[in-house]
């Protein structure tokens, strides 16, 4: 699959999210190699997810949020405490 494929704004989330987390391993000094040996994925995977590639498993992006401690984020994603919609309708 590829970005092209994607609702705009999916693709756009997807690449913000391979800069963002890009930038926070950068700002932690973790190389890539480094990066993907603690993630257990190949550097190249790793390279595909800091472009925001859709094709990449989603628990692939968990080990890297993982490994950067950012995990958190994931978990937060989808609560229904902040689906402001979904208490909408309710």
């Amino acid at each position: 699959m590829n970005i092209s494929s994607l609702p705009i704004p999916a693709g756009k989330a997807l690449k913000k999210l391979g800069y963002d987390l890009k930038n926070a391993r950068r700002k932690r000094r973790i190389s890539t190699q480094l990066a993907s040996d603690r993630a257990g994925i190949s550097r190249g995977t790793l390279v595909k997810i800091e472009k925001g590639d859709p094709g990449v498993s989603i628990g692939a992006y968990a080990r890297v949020l993982f490994i950067l401690g950012m995990i958190q984020k994931l978990l937060d994603l989808a609560d229904p405490k902040f689906d402001e919609l979904g208490q909408w309708v309710e």
